[in-house]
């Protein structure tokens, strides 16, 4: 996408998209779905709509099934808001933005883990050479 247009067409068909499935699309398998990005092809003939859905896997499966079976109803619309001579092709990817949040979770949770143990390790720590390892002037070598 290295048209700045294409980056206002992007948003506008984030937005529309967004108000559609609030307040257009009836389905009662359409879960509670958000659009996270959208991205356009070089040419603007396919806009990737990224989402999250807020539920289990069967949440995801029901609301995917219902944004295939709303796609060309969301084109339409789309097709018609932005007055475009061609309206992109809407394709529908479920964002992993949930299962990277989880990973980065578990990972923060074992570095914090790790440093409990660096620290209750240095709060026992001695010195290697007495408590004062240093040489200082006067000490006959």
């Amino acid at each position: 996408m290295s048209n700045p247009r294409y980056f206002k067409v992007a948003e506008q068909i984030k937005v529309i998209v967004a108000e559609l499935l609030e307040r257009r699309i009836k389905d009662p398998r359409l879960g509670f779905v958000t659009i996270t990005d959208v991205r356009m092809s070089g040419d603007a003939h396919e806009a990737t709509l990224f989402y999250t859905v807020l539920g289990d896997e069967q949440a995801r499966a029901d609301s995917a099934e219902a944004l295939a079976s709303a796609t060309g109803l969301l084109r339409t619309r789309v097709g018609q808001q932005l007055g475009m001579k061609f309206t992109p092709t809407l394709v529908f990817v479920l964002d992993a933005l949930d299962d990277d949040a989880a990973e980065i979770e578990e990972a923060l949770a074992a570095a914090r883990a790790h440093d409990a143990q660096v620290a209750a390790l240095a709060a026992r720590a001695e010195f290697a050479g007495g408590p004062d390892p240093y040489k200082h002037d006067g000490d006959g070598d």
